[in-house]
């Protein structure tokens, strides 16, 4: 994504500068939404404002005091930001810990390093633990001034509600496809591969911003192909070893969007399509082929985890093997 703010939340922003100039900011805001909307953007411009010592009467960090170059060098004492740390074998752990938490607070605790406000962000927050949720709510209850906390969550209704309630809450929606396609246009993307990447990304700009460059079309329609081989006479284990040896969480995710937008065609009576996907899903129990595409989303995070991802990727591609050849054989 570019360093501007996304134009669909243009309005959430206005409203958050008069509230700033009313002296009315929230000390916690939760903003949710799905992934590629400009949340985690949105939350560093924020940040970026609070902290700057000489901002725009137009609402923007000035850029040149030292608050700035501190923010632009990724050192300014008063902002932090709590995610994913590492695990002593240097890979990220996939969950926020109580102890993050009670270090952020225990920062916060004390004075402003340089008089001003003090801010974190965490994310994503739906992947605090319960002692780390728990121990936020504390700080929640009982906020020092001049302290925000900004919870960034692809997933916020996984949060309790007690957190939820002690928040200012910005839901980011997708917006209208035109606005997408005009957003996606302006990053540099041909209008002729934004229009079928905002299709494959049902209407998300920000994955389908992804999805529509060259090398990521590519792999995109190399997961179709395997799909599709994948009900004929292909060897799965081949196709798992090319997955693990190019990026295995693209190719899941594009695996899903393919399906669920095959689904769609299907629905509506489509029984061949570019990527021949719609047939095949047509053809399927709709049960069974829910019941993958469910376990196909869950198996996206897992790839993030000690978990081995061939076991990962051989358990959803022998599902998918199996769901669609039963009905193709049957079509036969």
């Amino acid at each position: 994504m570019s360093n501007t703010l996304t134009p669909w939340l243009a309005e959430d922003w206005q409203r958050l500068l008069a509230r700033r100039e009313a002296g009315r900011l929230p000390h916690a805001l939760l903003i949710g939404g799905a992934r590629g909307l400009g949340k985690r953007l949105f939350a560093e411009h924020l940040r970026a404002l609070l902290l700057c010592e000489r901002p725009t009467a137009s609402g923007t960090p000035c850029g040149s005091c030292k608050a700035c170059h501190l923010m632009r060098a990724g050192n300014h004492p008063d902002a932090l930001t709590i995610t994913f740390e590492l695990r002593d074998d240097g890979k990220p752990r996939t969950e926020i810990t109580v102890d993050q938490i009670r270090a952020l607070s225990a920062r916060f605790a004390q004075t402003s390093q340089r008089g001003g406000w003090r801010v974190a962000i965490i994310e994503p927050a739906e992947a605090m633990n319960v002692a780390a949720a728990n121990a936020l709510l504390k700080t929640l209850e009982e906020p020092e001034p001049n302290v925000m906390m900004i919870l960034v969550s692809d997933q916020w209704l996984r949060l309790s509600a007690t957190i939820r309630s002690r928040c200012q809450r910005i839901d980011v929606r997708e917006p209208e496809p035109a606005q997408s396609l005009a957003w996606l246009i302006a990053q540099g993307i041909a209008a002729k591969d934004a229009e079928p990447a905002l299709a494959l990304a049902d209407g998300n700009p920000g994955e389908a911003l992804v999805l529509a460059r060259p090398e990521q079309r590519q792999i995109v329609n190399e997961v179709a192909r395997d799909l599709g081989a994948l009900a004929g006479k292909a060897v799965l284990i081949e196709v798992v070893s090319r997955w693990l040896a190019n990026d295995p969480g693209l190719r899941l995710r594009a695996a899903v969007q393919l399906v669920a937008q095959a689904i769609r065609r299907a629905s509506l009576g489509a029984e061949s399509d570019a990527d021949g996907l719609s047939g095949l899903t047509a053809r399927a129990d709709f049960r069974k082929l829910s019941a993958w595409w469910d376990q196909a989303n869950r198996a996206r995070g897992q790839l993030d985890t000690p978990l081995r991802s061939d076991l990962i990727l051989t358990e959803i591609l022998g599902g998918w093997r199996d769901t669609v050849a039963a009905s193709t054989n049957a079509g036969a």
